[in-house]
Parts: C-alpha cells; structure tokens; sequence
C-alpha cells in the first residue's frame, strides 16, 4: 500500500498537513472547483504551455495543475537537502574526472566501456575543463518517497532539466488564490529562485568577464516544446533569450547581435543538445547552433551551462552506480538511495529481468519523459512480448527496477480529493560559491487512478510544493 502523505501509514494526518487538514475542513462546498477553474483560465491567458512532439490533436497543451500543495516538513528537507548537495558534488566531480584523470574508471568504480561508449560522451572535452570547472550549473534530481523516511533518487537530469518555470508559476498561482491560507503556513519562498540561478550563473562566468558578465539563454525556437519555460526565464532572470542566428564567433569570442551592435557573451544558459550546438565540430546539419562555439568555449571565454558531456551521468545505467560515485568522491555514504535496479547489460540481471517482466518498469539507459518504458504491472501481454525482444535482441539499452508504490498526496478528482501518486524533482544549482538547492520544487502528480507514470507528456499534472520553515 502506498504511503500517505497526508496521513502517513496510521490513518492520523501528519504534522506538517495538520493546517491544510483544518483549512480544508472549513472550506465552503465547491471552492477547491473553483479555483481550480480560475487557475486553469490563468494559465491560459498566459500560455503557460508545452508541445507535445507527434500528437496530430494540439500542438500546444496546458499542464494540468492541482490545487492542493504537497506540503514537506522542515526536518525532512533538511534532510533532503543534504543529500541533494551531497550527490550533485559528486556528479560534478565524476564528470571533472572522467573527462580528466578518469581515476573513477581506473579504480573499477565504473566500467570503461560504460563511459567511453556512451552515447552523451564528449570526445571534444577529454582533457578539457569548463571555465571555473563546473560541469553541472542546474540539475533536477528526480525523488519518489514510499514512506515516512524512504526518499529515494529515481535519476539525475544534468543535461538541460526543465520544469522550473511551472515550480515558479504554481507558486505565484497559489499565493494569487489562496492568500489566506499562505498566511496561516510559515512556508519558505521559491521566488528566489530567478535571483540564485542569475548569482550562480555570474559567479561561473570565465574571470575575465568582470563582475557584470553578460548572460544569455539559448534557446532551439518556439517550436521546441519547452520554448515557454525558455522565455520565462529569460525574462526573470531579465537577460536576452537567443537563438542560434543571434549570436557569433569572432576571434575566439562570443559575440551577440544587437541594435547597437555586437556585445560579447560570457555566459551562455543553453537549452539546446550537446548534438545541435555547433555545426563545426557537432551536427553540420544543425541550424540551431552558433558555428565556432566550441572554438570559444575551448578557449575559455564563454561558460556553457550546464557544459558540453554532461548527459554521460544521465545515463540510467550510470545512474546504477552512483552510491560507490558518490562514496569515490566524498569518501561519505550516500545519504540518499538509489532504486533497486538491474543492469540488463549483466547476463544474470537479464535472466532476471525477463523471468519477472510482469512485475518490473524497464527503462532505456538513454530514454526521458516517460518514453520508451515498460511499466509491467499495467502492460499488456503484447506489450511484455514486443519488450522482451528489444531487452534479448539490445540488452545493454536498458536497465530494470521494481515497481514501487510511490507515495500518494490529496488530489482534487472531479470536486473531490482522492490519493494520487507524485514525485518531486527538486533543483540544485552550482558554482564556485558552493551548492544550493531551491526550497521546493516541481511536484508532479499522475492523474489517473492507479497510474504511476507523472510524466506531463503522459498525462501528468503539477503541485506546488511547500517546503515550511519549522
């Protein structure tokens, strides 16, 4: 049975609940409805959308957003937060290494094959290091919990996580719809968030750029799918977004057009593919990229964030081996778990695995957004099959873990509330300064009955998260 996060395994709801528990309580029939319609009819005035890549109905969807936060105690952020700055120190110094040293590799921490053959390994940074050495500047860890102190770490996004924007929008939704309910809660602001990612991303800036280095946020076009978060943040963090074609490399700089002329760049926010950024040393075909970027970013005088090769600790099989990474760099336990899994690339982990399709979720080491899994308890027998040949015929593309009963958080369903499960993708942010972590994050919420799957592109919804301060 899964974990109540209001109610927790007793029946009793839990401390950090108690004032939601009253407040809901006391709430007039058909309010939760309300302003639920209210905050759908906000979110789409102000586009507050994503695409969804291949569906012929909309190009354009609205998050579905639910009205009842998920409430997380002081104690157990701390917690939290401890282990979240924990294993993003060690991300940080496994892809230094990697591309470095590769000690990590020497010590048979972690296969060489599993590096070197990676498809998000960067030949290009072999040897090289980032300006100020900070691989991962954003990362979005993504929790489950399936009890009163089991947390677990479902995978690490250090490429270009998304969904900041929806953590940032959901809280300025809430506090615009239920004022008096923030004012019974001590809960600890998100909004900050804009202004510790713009003093994250000055303090990564090469030295030369000064103390007021100029940062851009590059983005694929509009028709990306997360082109409205792209926007988002350019405008709070009150810097320039850009595409390919904006900006240029002269000299070994990065310049950025203007109607005053060039300005250099010394920081440039990428939500675009190590693949597609630069057409002369990457993908020719690219027209997203900025030709000579990586000449530039060699050189040292522009910082990328987060930096070229850091989708190799993406990976979901290199996630299997992130407790003895983490424990190789800190010389510490990890204070946050790992999921169970099974590397189908292990000839007794496959057997496994394929004697047990029914009762695992099989993921693609190289897969995201909820895309190219199996969930084998809500599979059919035609699904299981077609999935048990892609694992014998590529076992090495896959890895394996049990189907956890995530935790359960009150949704409002069609004007009442009723347990759906969520997750949590904090994010941690990292420079020079040390490691921070937004007192939050984005909660997402599957909406359907029993499902397990989050995903937005699947049909999931968003919660505002309070983390409160005592």
């Amino acid at each position: 049975m899964a974990f109540d996060e209001m109610s927790g395994d007793g029946g009793d709801v839990r401390e950090s609940y108690r004032g939601l528990a009253r407040w809901l309580a006391d709430a007039p029939e058909g309010l939760l409805q309300a302003r639920s319609r209210q905050a759908e009819l906000f979110f789409r005035r102000m586009g507050v959308t994503f695409a969804v890549y291949g569906d012929a109905e909309s190009s354009e969807r609205l998050i579905p957003f639910d009205v009842v936060p998920r409430i997380i105690g002081a104690t157990e952020w701390a917690g939290l937060e401890k282990g979240l700055i924990q294993r993003v120190s060690a991300i940080n110094a496994f892809l230094a290494d990697i591309y470095g040293a590769q000690e990590c590799i020497k010590a048979g921490i972690v296969p060489a094959e599993l590096i070197l053959t990676n498809p998000q390994y960067a030949p290009e940074m072999q040897g090289r290091r980032p300006p100020r050495d900070i691989w991962v500047q954003i990362a979005g860890v993504d929790l489950v919990r399936t009890g009163e102190d089991g947390f677990y770490v479902l995978e690490d996004n250090c490429r270009t996580p998304s969904g900041v924007s929806y953590m940032l929008e959901n809280r300025e939704m809430m506090m615009r719809l239920f004022p008096d309910l923030f004012a019974d809660y001590p809960v600890r602001p998100v909004e900050t968030y804009a202004d510790m990612l713009l003093a994250s991303l000055r303090a990564c800036a090469p030295e030369a750029a000064g103390a007021d280095p100029t940062i851009v946020v590059l983005t694929p076009g509009p028709f990306n799918s997360a082109y409205y978060e792209h926007s988002f943040l350019a405008d709070k963090l009150g810097v320039e977004l850009v595409e390919g074609r904006d900006l240029f490399v002269d000299d070994g700089r990065v310049f950025m057009r203007t109607t005053e002329g060039r300005k250099q760049v010394d920081v440039v926010y990428r939500r675009i593919d190590d693949a597609f950024l630069d057409p002369l040393t990457f993908r020719p075909d690219s027209a997203l990229g900025v030709p000579g970027l990586m000449t530039a970013y060699e050189a040292g005088t522009v910082t990328l964030a987060n930096a070229v090769g850091t989708g190799v600790a993406d990976d979901k099989a290199v996630y299997t081996y992130m407790p003895e990474i983490i424990r190789f760099f800190t010389g510490e336990a990890p204070i946050l778990k790992n999921v169970p899994t099974w590397r189908c690339r292990e000839p007794e982990a496959l057997k496994h695995v394929l004697a047990n399709l029914g009762d695992l979720v099989v993921k693609e080491v190289g897969g995201s957004g909820g895309y190219g899994m199996l969930v084998g308890p809500a599979a059919s027998k035609t699904e299981i099959e077609a999935f048990r040949k892609k694992l014998i015929n590529d076992p090495d593309d896959f890895i394996a873990q049990p189907t956890l009963a995530l935790s359960t958080a009150p949704t409002l369903d069609k004007g009442e509330l009723h347990g759906r499960h969520v997750d949590l993708r904090p994010f941690v942010l990292s420079s020079p300064e040390g490691v921070k972590v937004a007192p939050g994050g984005l909660t997402r919420v599957a909406l359907k009955p029993g499902s397990l799957v989050v995903n937005s592109s699947q049909g999931g919804g968003t919660k505002d998260t309070w983390v409160l301060d005592v």
